[in-house]
């Protein structure tokens, strides 16, 4: 969640660009608005790692053998935190919130990734959700799942890791940059999967911090899945970041399609991810952070895409985006594609750019 400074309120045609998201919210909540987020939540518990479990005394054998997909430099060996069942998104929502206010007790952020990984067995696939998934996206309606679907049944393990006291990027103002999934073979409806998540390779950027958040998706001990998400949590940095000059970005290319979305794309694909950030689902929550409408998920572009591409996929392969400006509710967009297998997402009347993409 992000938001921009100095923008006039009702200018809500203008896209806004990565930079932009990162400045803050410009209005400021409430009294009462504090008030309710301070409060504490009866229903929810304690969601730190060290309040979940002791982890002295847990075993740090990985839960699946990832040392073939783990870069050369990797950390010490994580300690594996094996959960019931994935976690409630609200909860963690509400908790990622209350920490940001002053007085939520955020404060420093730690210099590392946390050296864990969360684990979830035996997530089954419900056919009405996966259904309903599939007709937000544009995806046909099969027993095979998109490629976009399990982050979606994972996304709650991953919410859980960036929530928690120990994550070096706080989950408000961070903007997911980038997402690349590796589909490994199909994967069936009625098969179950075994999730993991881990973070990994906090580097410095211009505006603050980067994090790749790990999400791999396994059967019978067999990684079947595997997505990647770049998250950049805004930072003072010394320069201030400045912002890149974009006259010279070069023309779109010819549209294959265009696509209109209306802004009931926000709820809708809230209603299916489990992603209910007023930011992509309410005008005024969208204001409170900075927005002068709602914007949709950028998940939901990756999926539509892929969607447009579904008769053409291979069997195993890999698809990786780029985040640009955000598309806002409701727009129209253009949809490109070229032989060499990349695509990208514009804005049909000014060819700015939404979204960029390859498949490999």
């Amino acid at each position: 969640m992000a938001g921009s400074q100095g923008r006039p309120a009702d200018d809500a045609g203008r896209e806004l660009s990565v930079h932009e998201l990162i400045d803050g919210p410009t209005e400021i909540l409430s009294p009462a608005d504090l008030a309710a987020a301070r409060a504490p939540d009866p229903s929810a518990h304690d969601l730190s790692l060290a309040a979940t479990h002791d982890l002295s005394g847990v075993d740090t054998a990985p839960t699946h053998d990832l040392s073939a997909h783990q870069p050369a430099a990797s950390p010490a060996i994580r300690a594996r935190v094996e959960l019931p069942r994935m976690p409630a998104t609200g909860a963690l929502y509400r908790r990622a919130l209350r920490t940001a206010l002053p007085g939520g007790g955020g404060g420093r952020r730690m210099a590392a990734p946390p050296v864990v990984e969360l684990t979830v067995a035996g997530v089954t696939v419900d056919r009405t959700h996966l259904a309903g998934y599939d007709r937000v996206c544009g995806f046909r309606l099969t027993d095979r799942l998109p490629a976009t679907y399990p982050h979606v049944m994972g996304f709650p393990l991953a919410l859980r890791l960036m929530t928690a006291p120990e994550f070096p990027v706080p989950l408000t103002g961070v903007v997911h940059v980038g997402n690349r999934i590796a589909v490994h073979r199909p994967i069936d409806a009625d098969e179950s999967l075994d999730f993991t998540a881990y973070a990994e390779n906090l580097r410095p950027h211009d505006r603050g911090r980067q994090i790749d958040v790990v999400l791999v998706g396994s059967v019978g001990g067999e990684e079947v899945w595997r997505g990647v998400s770049t998250y950049l949590g805004k930072e003072r940095t010394p320069g201030g970041g400045a912002r890149h000059d974009h006259g010279d970005r070069p023309a779109p290319p010819a549209a294959s399609a265009h696509w209109r979305v209306d802004p009931r794309v926000g709820t809708d694909y809230a209603r299916v991810s489990g992603d209910h950030n007023p930011i992509h689902t309410s005008r005024l929550g969208a204001r409170l952070l900075g927005f002068s409408r709602p914007i949709a998920h950028g998940m939901w572009s990756k999926a539509r895409c892929l969607a447009a591409l579904e008769n053409r996929l291979p069997d195993a392969y890999t698809v990786e985006v780029a985040f640009k400006l955000p598309v806002p509710l409701p727009t129209t967009v253009a949809f490109s594609t070229t032989p060499a297998w990349e695509f990208a997402l514009h804005d049909a009347r000014t060819g700015r750019p939404h979204l960029v993409g390859a498949i490999r």
